[in-house]
């Protein structure tokens, strides 16, 4: 892997914006070149630290499904090298970590989609017994698997909010009942054979989130990242049946490992409230973040 790079500094292109771990650049009017940083965030807060080699891990990781379920749904990659639209003394900040990619107009909704109950979702089931308003069977536990796979989705939050659970009724009103319909339907296909994929591998996906936009001709297209660490749960089937048995969070190959180490950090005495700055990251637990990542792109590509 190449050196950490927290934050890109291309001069050879217009900078569109900066995600959480993105930075998106204008190649003319029709692409974006997109460079995975090494920037981690984690509560929907940039972490100061970066995970040494993570950007390349999650875009060839994004690469590797790209290619496995294209028959399902198109994408944004133009198939172009994207160190073709930079200096040369800029392509170090874009081999191997970087996308070019189709200008689309992006749907302001994460699609979100779940075969297990985790996170968030635990959280809001232990309230209701449902999920961003699918109601769920009474007498679930952490880390359950459900009987089908639910879209739960999201509203997307400015940067630095914390994006919002809202219902598919929701997702209705924002882009209307055929298009909500059809995200609904491809992002639960995606999940279901992307699933079925990783088990091969030993590896189980417990939820996902997915990002779509709309084409110059109105074509529904996945785009941004899909089914990497930093986008989906990932836990080690060997791992699950232990933890599922003592209601814990499996062992994971994303960066749950870096939240359950920021809820237990303090502060002055404190809990961490979640608002940037964000805590200084141990270099222990920068090792094993980035050991996970590498090794969740190992197995599945094996």
């Amino acid at each position: 892997m190449s050196t950490a790079l927290h934050t890109s500094a291309l001069t050879s292109l217009p900078l569109l914006a900066r995600g959480k771990v993105r930075d998106n650049y204008a190649v003319g009017t029709d692409r974006i070149l997109m460079v995975a940083s090494d920037r981690l965030s984690a509560f929907d807060v940039i972490m100061g630290e970066p995970i040494p080699g993570k950007g390349e891990l999650l875009t060839q990781m994004a690469l590797f499904w790209f290619g496995k379920l294209g028959h399902l749904c198109p994408n944004h990659l133009t198939g172009e090298l994207p160190e073709s639209v930079v200096s040369a003394a800029e392509a170090p900040q874009v081999v191997g970590r970087s996308m070019l990619v189709q200008r689309l107009k992006p749907i302001p909704v994460e699609a979100v989609v779940r075969g297990y109950l985790a996170g968030s979702g635990w959280k809001e089931y232990q309230d209701s017994q449902s999920v961003c308003g699918v109601p769920l069977p009474p007498g679930l536990q952490n880390a359950s698997k459900l009987p089908e796979p639910i879209f739960t989705p999201a509203a997307k939050a400015e940067m630095g909010e914390h994006d919002e659970n809202i219902s598919y009724e929701q997702v209705v009103k924002i882009v209307g009942p055929e298009l909500a319909a059809q995200i609904r339907d491809i992002s639960i296909a995606i999940y279901k054979e992307a699933a079925a994929i990783a088990l091969t591998k030993g590896m189980i996906i417990a939820d996902t989130k997915f990002e779509f936009g709309l084409d110059p001709a109105g074509r529904l297209v996945l785009m941004d990242e899909v089914l990497t660490p930093d986008s989906s749960r990932y836990w080690p089937v060997e791992g699950y049946d232990e933890a599922f048995a003592q209601g814990a969070n499996p062992p994971s190959y994303d960066k749950q490992f870096v939240r359950d180490w920021l809820e237990q950090v303090r502060i002055n005495g404190k809990p961490w409230d979640k608002t940037p700055p964000s805590p200084r990251l141990p270099q222990e637990v920068i090792d094993k973040t980035a050991a996970k990542y590498r090794e969740a792109l190992q197995r599945l590509t094996a």
